[in-house]
């Protein structure tokens, strides 16, 4: 991929790409750091998400059940989507039959690509068709969003056994949920072109918003209602350009007009710059480091902040550079801290893992829900090391600078993490919400942290002005839906009805309009 200027074309710049050079070749022959592409793998390794790159050359084929031998001909509708009845154990907690629960799966013949399928999972709402539709989208970059479903608010979970079980608080009981596997070649999204990786944010979010014109042409009875978007940790990229886009489309008359209101980002990445310097900060304050090892890590983050700055200015080289000197400031605090899980503090790393999600792999691989999922024989990846690599250029740009147009114009921002989490932690995203400049800024940041309360209890400390609202949440780590479930059904609930803050509001707003609403949830 071509930098997008010349690399030297100053001599600022071109003095700060050496130094960064220098500073990777220090890192990499200091037993202190690992090289970053050590750092890549591992970090995807330990999650369990990675059980390598197909070894078929034959996976490229066509999911049969869907698209047939003739994908590319004329006659082939764009998306094709069927519904789909797994058995699911439990109470569902709706008035409907499983049967008459609409779970759907599909494939979307992505527009502007070569030959590229993105597959996806829409559940319709377990309570009214007029609640909001949301999208939520896995980061990685290039892990699929089939973890949250069976592991944080998707409709069901996986059992010991393999069977699926109901989720009581899966985000389903308060929106239309659509899962997409993104960007192509993550989960049973892929191609049969290699020109189809995607390699930064504009074609991420133009094959997203492509998927969203032909997803409403599906389904046109959901087209009027709020369109909210959501996801977690990589997603704190894809989320700011995907709502830009959306945003763009709509203001530029582009097919059909979105009704797009808000989105929100969990312990993500979204302003490297701020959160990466955060980290040393955040791990003395949790006695993760001590004082002598918080200055030695501080001394590295000025170049982490060059690199950076010379990633938007200087392309793709920087943007890889800054990708490497940065990581070593993550690197140290692991070193230093043991082995602890980076995702949840108070945990450690068993074994070679921090988390166990293999039962999602079996459970997709499995001959008879691949036929139930019209997936073909495509083999399930739960996280690409292609994807992630192809993006890593990506990793250091800012998507923060996207952001004060959209609330500016009323779309609502939602900023939610995790007090445990290390490597998206809470502190770097209260920096960068706090720091960044649109009309209402000041008076947010004078705003005073207060009780987000569930059930009479303090789930986690909120503060919002205007459109824009950050959450820190209680006893949870980076996937705040898998270990707060109920708070983060509760806080999807009152964020999308338009009162985050106050539990008792709620509870007046049902009386007023007549409805019912659980904050027991069920």
């Amino acid at each position: 991929m071509k930098p997008q200027t010349s690399l030297f074309s100053g001599h600022a710049c071109g003095g700060g790409l050496l130094l960064l050079f220098f500073l990777i070749i220090q890192c990499q022959c200091d037993a202190h750091y690992s090289a970053p592409l050590r750092f890549a793998q591992r970090l995807i390794r330990d999650l369990n998400l990675l059980p390598s790159i197909p070894q078929d050359r034959d996976q490229t084929q066509d999911a049969a059940a869907f698209i047939g031998d003739d994908a590319d001909s004329n006659r082939t509708p764009r998306l094709v989507e069927k519904r789909i009845h797994l058995p699911i154990l439990g109470d569902s907690g709706s008035n409907a039959s499983v049967h008459e629960l609409g779970h759907h799966a599909g494939y979307y013949e992505l527009q502007h690509t070569h030959a590229a399928k993105m597959f996806y999972f829409f559940f319709e709402s377990r309570g009214k068709s007029s609640d909001p539709v949301v999208i939520w989208l896995t980061g990685g970059p290039g892990c699929s969003s089939e973890l949250a479903l069976f592991y944080e608010n998707g409709p069901f979970k996986i059992a010991d056994n393999l069977s699926l079980v109901w989720n009581d608080y899966g985000w389903d009981k308060a929106s239309n949920l659509i899962y997409v596997d993104q960007p192509t070649g993550t989960g049973f999204s892929y191609s049969t072109d290699p020109r189809d990786i995607r390699f930064g944010e504009k074609g991420v979010a133009n094959d997203l918003y492509d998927f969203l014109q032909a997803f409403f042409m599906e389904h046109p009875e959901y087209l009027d209602n709020e369109f909210y978007i959501t996801g977690e940790s990589y997603a704190g990229h894809y989320i700011p350009a995907f709502a830009s886009r959306v945003h763009q489309g709509n203001k530029n008359k582009e097919g059909l007009h979105i009704n797009l209101k808000g989105f929100a980002i969990g312990n993500g990445l979204t302003d490297p710059e701020i959160q990466y310097g955060a980290y040393a900060d955040f791990a003395l304050d949790m006695g993760l480091i001590g004082e002598s090892t918080h200055k030695t890590i501080s001394k590295i983050y000025p170049l982490c902040k060059l690199g950076i700055e010379l990633c938007s200015t200087a392309g793709t080289v920087a943007c890889i550079a800054s990708y490497a000197v940065c990581n070593s400031i993550f690197n140290s605090i692991l070193l230093s801290a043991g082995n602890i899980n980076y995702y949840d503090i108070r945990k450690k790393c068993e074994g070679t893992l921090c988390y166990d999600f293999s039962k999602m792999d079996t459970f997709l691989n499995d001959k008879s829900v691949r036929e139930a999922l019209g997936v073909g024989n495509r083999k399930f990846v739960s996280c690409s090391p292609l994807v992630y690599e192809a993006m890593i250029a990506d990793w250091m740009r800012d998507l923060e600078v996207g952001i004060p147009e959209l609330i500016e114009d009323g779309i609502k921002l939602l900023i939610y993490a995790g007090e445990y989490d290390l490597i998206c932690n809470w502190l770097g995203n209260y920096r960068w919400v706090n720091s960044m400049k649109w009309s209402g800024s000041e008076t947010f940041v004078e705003t005073n942290m207060t009780s987000f309360t569930v059930d009479g209890e303090e789930a986690g400390l909120i503060k919002s002005y205007g459109p824009l609202s950050f959450l820190k949440v209680h006893d949870a780590g980076h996937m705040v839906p898998m270990d707060q479930p109920k708070a983060a059904l509760e806080m999807l609930r009152r964020w999308t009805r338009g009162n985050l803050s106050n539990e008792f509001d709620m509870n007046m707003l049902a009386q007023k309009t007549g409805n019912t609403i659980h904050l027991n949830v069920f």
